[in-house]
């Protein structure tokens, strides 16, 4: 008879043969994480059995969906003190170094998702057994939160893996297959779901040989040999992350070299380096930025809204690579435009995204095969979803939903892709303006994961509630916002990129121009980004604000335009371009450029972004944050143009701004809204 205990989230079971089998199932939760109440009772549960003394014990989960998704670190938010935040750490630290000291042999046994803190404890245990899957379901994702792993996985990492393996899963923060985490002896043995429990007993009877190292790993390991690898690896995150902006994978390297991963030393050092991260602005803004991302798909939940077809009218780079992602994603698409020589640039596009997103050459053809050509609007008549992306002139947008209109069937939603227009200005003579609404992609609609949906005051929730499902479908994060000019994210970049114009003007080069924003953290300058967005685009949409905000819309644009020069798809604006990258002159000497040039490119959006929060075209600032750094790239370890303004210090952002102001113009006056900001 098998003896039972059962706690508030694991239940013990002891069976004939003095195995334990510990079973984790959080309670009230979808899945399994490591909060501080699960590794409490773990605690106990791994003192009771220094004094049972089990044959054996087999970890496992009573979730369907994986093993454990990793520690719980709300504990973390707004965490400033050091010292605690460490006997926190070392506290996690210290009950595995009492679970990984029983003297029985231990299994995990991975069902699904094992990341963060849930695979370091499986690395904790002497053997692991991956439930047969094809997905990456294996990871140490802490990187991307501006953190490392701080249960001791920057040294158990090492010591089952070795050095180059173990640096690029902690250092990438990518998941990896099970396959592949057999091949680098991070799993013990790919099982299924039939053949488990007899595999965890023969294990525990045959006690095989623990994984560790290969020999070469284990060479390259040794105190000589690690500063010339610590010396490539920081190269080769240097070519990706700014050490100043993103501290943590230099930190793991850091780690590394000093310790060997020699478990004297390296556990507290581990913590140590944890504690520092966890209370750095970088990594309280990224782990809030995490908890932002939930908030934001919060937003999909309850929501009922059938889209199966959806048809895309335009062709030009947004209609055409918003139809080629929802056939991506698995819906059927037809794309209109006035003729096929129209059409056929987006088409293929199409071919060249689906080569390298789809390597399998049958679901290749089936997703191609979802995207139809349609040049005489006969899809119209099916969608359930129809978005507009012509380019943007009121009258010519108007005479089209006046065409389509009685084409579309009850039930369907009309959406506009509109990058800057008032959606009452587009709507005003439909017959049901209430289910209009705004669907606005940004480029490369591939890459930006942000989708503004677009409301009025009086649209209607189920023709919201289709944008949002619609965005579900395909992928992206949704940011609701109220109708007004320039939306969310083009209102903010606009003066980022105008002052960028009053710079070039001053004779600033454009290369320090974008240097300038690069080093603030953004991921190209606004230079390079009037580039690539379309120097027509960017005219347009200036127009728009310039009219809304009493803004100037810069000469040059219209210039620009009237010589062809529209940027990176014409080979030529503000940059050459060759084979899809800026041709840049060679920066200036640092002593003779002036160092208020970042101020004055940042601080005009993060005072437009306050005016945007007053205004009440965002439900909060949280919303406002994350969507300006998912639709603008606004550096994220920044956590946003608010919460910038917040670390920086309220007082000072408006100081600062005042003081531009006064040399530079009333462009810079302080919004009166920032006295609503604590």
């Amino acid at each position: 008879m098998n003896e039972e205990k059962n706690f508030s989230h694991w239940t013990l079971e002891k069976d004939p043969n003095n195995f334990v089998w510990l079973n984790l199932n959080v309670q009230e939760s979808s899945a399994n994480v490591l909060s501080a109440d699960v590794l409490s009772e773990f605690h106990k549960i791994v003192e009771s059995l220094h004094l049972d003394h089990p044959k054996g014990l087999v970890i496992y989960s009573g979730k369907e969906n994986g093993f454990i998704m990793g520690a719980d670190i709300k504990g973390f938010i707004g965490m400033a003190d050091e010292n605690k935040a460490y006997e926190l750490i070392r506290q996690g630290q210290q009950v595995l170094e009492s679970f990984v000291s029983l003297s029985c042999p231990k299994i995990a046994v991975i069902n699904g998702f094992a990341l963060g803190g849930g695979l370091e404890l499986a690395m904790a245990c002497d053997y692991r057994i991956g439930i047969d899957s094809n997905k990456p379901i294996l990871g140490l994702p802490e990187v991307k939160l501006g953190l490392h792993p701080g249960f001791g996985g920057t040294v158990r990492t090492i010591e089952i893996c070795g050095v180059r393996p173990a640096m690029k899963l902690m250092l990438t923060g990518k998941s990896i297959t099970l396959k592949k985490a057999y091949q680098i002896g991070l799993i013990d043995k790919i099982s299924n779901s039939e053949d488990w429990q007899n595999h965890a007993k023969s294990i525990i009877k045959t006690k095989p040989k623990k994984k560790m190292a290969p020999l070469i790993e284990r060479i390259l390991n040794l105190k000589p040999l690690r500063g010339f690898i610590a010396k490539t690896l920081n190269a080769q995150v240097a070519s990706k992350a700014n050490k100043n902006h993103y501290p943590a994978p230099f930190s793991m390297i850091d780690l590394w070299l000093k310790h060997g991963a020699n478990p004297k030393t390296a556990y507290q050092a581990e913590a140590r380096s944890m504690a520092k991260l966890i209370c750095s602005n970088t990594g309280r803004n990224l782990v809030r930025l995490f908890f932002l991302q939930n908030k934001m798909k919060s937003q999909f939940k309850k929501i009922e809204a059938n889209i199966n077809n959806v048809h895309v009218i335009g062709a030009g780079v947004m209609g055409g690579d918003i139809a080629s992602w929802c056939a991506l994603k698995g819906l059927n698409v037809t794309l209109q435009d006035r003729s096929l020589e129209d059409i056929a640039p987006a088409i293929k596009r199409c071919k060249i995204l689906f080569e390298k997103r789809i390597k399998d050459e049958e679901k290749r053809k089936n997703a191609l095969s979802r995207l139809q050509v349609d040049v005489n609007g006969d899809g119209i008549a099916k969608a359930d979803l129809i978005i507009e992306a012509i380019f943007e002139n009121i009258k010519a947008k108007k005479d089209l939903y006046n065409k389509i209109e009685n084409k579309m069937k009850p039930s369907a939603i009309l959406a506009t892709n509109t990058s800057s227009i008032l959606l009452e200005d587009l709507r005003s003579d439909l017959a049901k303006p209430e289910k209009f609404i705004g669907i606005h992609f940004f480029n490369p609609v591939s890459q930006l994961p942000l989708v503004e949906i677009i409301k009025c005051d009086d649209t209607d929730q189920s023709a919201i509630d289709v944008g949002l499902e619609f965005v579900k479908i395909v992928a992206k994060s949704p940011l609701l916002c109220k109708s007004s000019e320039g939306f969310v994210v083009n209102r903010l970049l606009g003066p980022y990129m105008a002052e960028a114009m009053h710079l070039a003007r001053e004779g600033v080069g454009l290369t320090d121009i974008d240097n300038a924003a690069v080093n603030f953290g953004m991921p190209m300058g606004p230079v390079e980004l009037v580039d690539t967005v379309g120097i027509d685009v960017a005219l347009n949409v200036s127009k728009v604000l310039g009219k809304a905000y009493n803004r100037t819309v810069p000469d040059e644009l219209a210039q620009m335009v009237e010589s062809k020069k529209l940027g990176k798809k014409s080979g030529e604006g503000f940059y050459k371009w060759v084979s899809g990258k800026a041709i840049k002159p060679e920066p200036a000497s640092p002593d003779l450029i002036s160092d208020d040039i970042e101020d004055r490119l940042i601080l005009p959006m993060v005072n437009e972004a306050i005016k945007c929060l007053n205004d009440g075209i965002v439900s909060d600032g949280d919303m406002l944050d994350i969507g300006v750094i998912f639709g603008t790239g606004f550096a994220p370890f920044r956590g946003g143009p608010i919460q910038y303004a917040k670390d920086r210090g309220v007082k000072n952002v408006i100081s600062s701004l005042d003081s531009l102001a006064q040399k530079y113009g009333d462009r810079f006056k302080p919004s009166s809204a920032w006295s609503n900001i604590s």
